[in-house]
């Protein structure tokens, strides 16, 4: 039976635009850990949050922190310095899954299909950056910010003039962009859970009131989308999508929960679109009703996972059990 007696530290916040939605997921997740553990506290990723996790004597961390500082890397760099075990992906893992650009070219060597894409600058002339994405991508492209999820910063774009005006925008805000040919098809989703052993979960397809974008608001306004278990797509399609979604995982070196976003056209392959290495758990999130639909429930699935982060307190790492390193015969002048 693992060891319910230790303080839980939930952290969301922080300077990113998802730090709203983070405190949702926090809300969400607070009371199933509450009902399980012997302490809970939930904290902000700001600058007192080494004190607070040292203060708390928080002993496994589930991290709800979604976007830079959060999701990146940083959050988990500082956990891993201070020793205490957290839900979810690594420091590679994560700074991998946040930044779209690698995580596609890391894919790309791999053969998996997504859509054609150039990278453009703020330093280079707005008219070669244009002139390239029409003649590589076509006429209609999406936008996106390189590091940034919940459909934060994404625009469309057809023709000169409006992708002239939307990079021109986008530019206001990142110093660099991408830009990928548009895909028409059906939005789905794939979970991977690992736990004892790893599951990819159910396909999920996205509907929203009249074919709308899931922006931000129709992803955390309840009513504002619909997620149908399985998506429908063919059995070849769904297959392909699990198929991709558990190799992504692993590429991308994730680590006990990701979920990846496709383009299912009509006929034809999914096409990958990103993925997710801390998804979110606020009441419409998707990731926890795939875990549903494969019969995990909410409170098991975030008590599990806690426990699966603990059991790697165990396993940290200790530079004597590596390799050895000969002793230097050498003083400091």
């Amino acid at each position: 039976m693992p060891d319910r007696s230790i303080t839980v530290g939930i952290i969301c916040g922080g300077p990113s635009p998802e730090a709203g939605v983070s405190r949702l997921s926090a809300g969400r997740i607070s009371s199933p850990l509450e009902k399980n553990f012997q302490k809970v506290v939930t904290l902000e990723l700001d600058e007192m949050l080494p004190t607070n996790l040292t203060f708390h004597q928080v002993d496994v961390v589930f991290p709800v922190a979604h976007g830079p500082m959060g999701e990146d890397g940083c959050l988990q760099g500082l956990l891993e310095i201070m020793g205490i075990p957290y839900v979810g992906s690594a420091v590679l893992g994560s700074a991998c899954a946040l930044d779209k650009v690698t995580t596609k070219r890391i894919l790309q060597a791999a053969g998996i299909p997504m859509a054609k894409d150039c990278v453009v600058s703020r330093t280079a002339p707005l008219n070669l950056s244009v002139n390239q994405c029409l003649e590589a991508l076509g006429e209609k492209v999406i936008i996106k910010p390189f590091a940034q999820g919940s459909g934060i910063g994404i625009q469309f774009a057809q023709g000169e003039k409006e992708l002239s005006e939307r990079l021109r925008s986008g530019f206001e805000k990142d110093e660099q962009l991408l830009v990928e040919t548009f895909i028409q098809g059906r939005e789905v989703t794939a979970g991977v859970l690992e736990l004892e052993t790893t599951q990819v979960l159910p396909t999920t397809e996205i509907i929203t009131p009249d074919n709308a974008w899931y922006d931000y608001t129709h992803r955390y306004t309840p009513g504002l989308s619909e997620h149908i278990i399985p998506a429908r797509i063919t059995d070849d399609q769904r297959k392909r999508v699990q198929e991709i979604a558990l190799q992504a995982h692993q590429l991308v070196r994730c680590r006990d929960i990701s979920r990846s976003d496709f383009i299912v056209p009509e006929d034809g392959e999914p096409i990958f679109s990103e993925i997710n290495n801390l998804p979110g758990m606020t009441p419409t999130s998707l990731f926890p009703d795939g875990a549903r639909h494969a019969g995990i429930e909410f409170e098991e699935l975030i008590c599990r996972l806690v426990d699966n982060a603990m059991l790697r307190k165990e396993k940290q790492f200790n530079k004597n059990d590596y390799w050895p390193i000969p002793e230097l015969n050498v003083s400091i002048q």
